[in-house]
Protein backbone atom coordinates (compact mmCIF):
# COMPACT_ATOMS: atom_id res chain seq x y z
CA UNK A 1 0.00 0.00 0.00
CA UNK A 2 1.32 3.44 -0.67
CA UNK A 3 0.99 6.54 1.71
CA UNK A 4 2.44 9.55 0.85
CA UNK A 5 4.93 11.23 3.17
CA UNK A 6 4.33 14.73 1.95
CA UNK A 7 0.39 14.82 2.62
CA UNK A 8 -1.80 14.95 5.96
CA UNK A 9 -4.48 12.35 6.89
CA UNK A 10 -7.68 12.22 8.92
CA UNK A 11 -9.00 9.29 11.10
CA UNK A 12 -11.64 8.76 8.96
CA UNK A 13 -8.80 7.83 5.63
CA UNK A 14 -9.13 11.08 3.62
CA UNK A 15 -5.63 12.85 2.71
CA UNK A 16 -5.19 16.38 1.93
CA UNK A 17 -1.85 17.76 -0.12
CA UNK A 18 -0.86 21.32 0.75
CA UNK A 19 0.13 23.96 -1.58
CA UNK A 20 0.42 27.07 0.23
CA UNK A 21 -3.47 28.06 0.60
CA UNK A 22 -4.80 24.96 -1.44
CA UNK A 23 -5.32 21.80 -0.49
CA UNK A 24 -5.83 18.84 -2.67
CA UNK A 25 -8.16 16.11 -1.04
CA UNK A 26 -9.01 12.57 -1.81
CA UNK A 27 -9.26 9.18 -0.20
CA UNK A 28 -6.09 6.99 0.97
CA UNK A 29 -4.87 3.82 -0.73
CA UNK A 30 -6.25 2.13 2.09
CA UNK A 31 -9.92 3.31 2.03
CA UNK A 32 -9.90 2.51 -1.64
CA UNK A 33 -8.94 -0.93 -0.71
CA UNK A 34 -11.43 -1.05 1.80
CA UNK A 35 -14.20 -0.33 -0.21
CA UNK A 36 -13.32 -2.28 -3.50
CA UNK A 37 -13.94 -1.42 -6.72
CA UNK A 38 -15.57 1.96 -6.57
CA UNK A 39 -18.87 2.45 -9.43
CA UNK A 40 -19.71 6.02 -8.39
CA UNK A 41 -18.12 9.49 -6.51
CA UNK A 42 -21.20 11.93 -5.73
CA UNK A 43 -20.31 15.37 -5.03
CA UNK A 44 -22.91 18.31 -5.73
CA UNK A 45 -21.09 20.06 -8.78
CA UNK A 46 -22.85 23.17 -6.92
CA UNK A 47 -20.58 22.48 -3.89
CA UNK A 48 -18.92 25.99 -2.64
CA UNK A 49 -17.98 25.33 0.49
CA UNK A 50 -16.70 22.63 2.91
CA UNK A 51 -16.78 22.33 6.41
CA UNK A 52 -14.29 20.56 8.30
CA UNK A 53 -15.22 17.52 9.74
CA UNK A 54 -18.53 17.38 7.90
CA UNK A 55 -19.60 15.26 4.45
CA UNK A 56 -19.25 16.57 1.19
CA UNK A 57 -20.12 13.65 -0.86
CA UNK A 58 -20.17 9.96 -0.75
CA UNK A 59 -18.40 7.26 -2.15
CA UNK A 60 -20.02 4.40 -3.62
CA UNK A 61 -18.24 1.03 -4.30
CA UNK A 62 -19.99 -2.36 -5.10
CA UNK A 63 -21.38 -3.35 -1.98
CA UNK A 64 -21.31 -0.28 0.29
CA UNK A 65 -21.41 3.31 0.49
CA UNK A 66 -19.52 5.80 2.09
CA UNK A 67 -19.67 9.49 3.31
CA UNK A 68 -16.14 11.61 2.07
CA UNK A 69 -15.63 13.96 5.34
CA UNK A 70 -13.95 16.90 4.77
CA UNK A 71 -10.34 18.04 6.80
CA UNK A 72 -10.49 21.22 6.54
CA UNK A 73 -12.72 24.10 5.79
CA UNK A 74 -12.57 25.97 2.62
CA UNK A 75 -13.84 27.41 -0.69
CA UNK A 76 -14.15 24.64 -3.35
CA UNK A 77 -12.27 25.91 -6.36
CA UNK A 78 -12.63 22.61 -8.28
CA UNK A 79 -14.51 19.53 -8.35
CA UNK A 80 -12.38 16.39 -9.85
CA UNK A 81 -15.44 16.05 -12.95
CA UNK A 82 -13.82 13.24 -14.36
CA UNK A 83 -14.73 10.85 -11.53
CA UNK A 84 -18.46 11.18 -13.16
CA UNK A 85 -17.43 8.96 -16.05
CA UNK A 86 -14.27 7.14 -14.91
CA UNK A 87 -14.58 6.78 -11.03
CA UNK A 88 -12.36 3.40 -10.97
CA UNK A 89 -9.59 6.03 -10.89
CA UNK A 90 -10.16 6.31 -7.56
CA UNK A 91 -9.25 2.71 -7.39
CA UNK A 92 -6.26 2.64 -9.43
CA UNK A 93 -4.57 6.09 -8.94
CA UNK A 94 -6.04 7.78 -5.09
CA UNK A 95 -3.36 10.35 -5.00
CA UNK A 96 -3.16 11.52 -8.20
CA UNK A 97 -5.94 11.54 -10.76
CA UNK A 98 -8.47 9.93 -7.77
CA UNK A 99 -8.55 13.50 -5.85
CA UNK A 100 -12.05 14.56 -5.35
CA UNK A 101 -11.91 18.65 -4.33
CA UNK A 102 -9.64 21.18 -4.76
CA UNK A 103 -10.25 23.92 -1.97
CA UNK A 104 -8.74 27.27 -0.58
CA UNK A 105 -8.20 26.63 2.71
CA UNK A 106 -9.46 29.08 5.10
CA UNK A 107 -7.28 28.51 8.39
CA UNK A 108 -4.65 26.33 8.02
CA UNK A 109 -4.66 25.80 11.81
CA UNK A 110 -7.14 23.41 10.84
CA UNK A 111 -4.89 21.30 9.40
CA UNK A 112 -2.63 20.74 12.85
CA UNK A 113 -4.90 18.27 13.97
CA UNK A 114 -4.68 15.69 10.83
CA UNK A 115 -2.17 12.69 10.88
CA UNK A 116 1.12 12.42 8.99
CA UNK A 117 2.31 9.36 7.30
CA UNK A 118 3.59 7.67 10.66
CA UNK A 119 0.51 8.36 12.74
CA UNK A 120 -2.24 7.23 10.11
CA UNK A 121 -0.33 4.08 9.35
CA UNK A 122 -0.03 3.58 12.81
CA UNK A 123 -4.36 4.20 12.92
CA UNK A 124 -4.58 1.39 10.21
CA UNK A 125 -1.97 -0.62 11.77
CA UNK A 126 0.49 -0.84 9.50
Amino acid sequence: MNFPDKLKYTKDHEWILVEGKVGTIGITDYAQSELGDVVFVDIDPSLSEIKKGETFGTIEAVKTVSDLYAPCSGKVIEINKSLADSPEVVNSDPYNLGWMVKVEINDLNDLNDLLDVEAYKQLIGQ
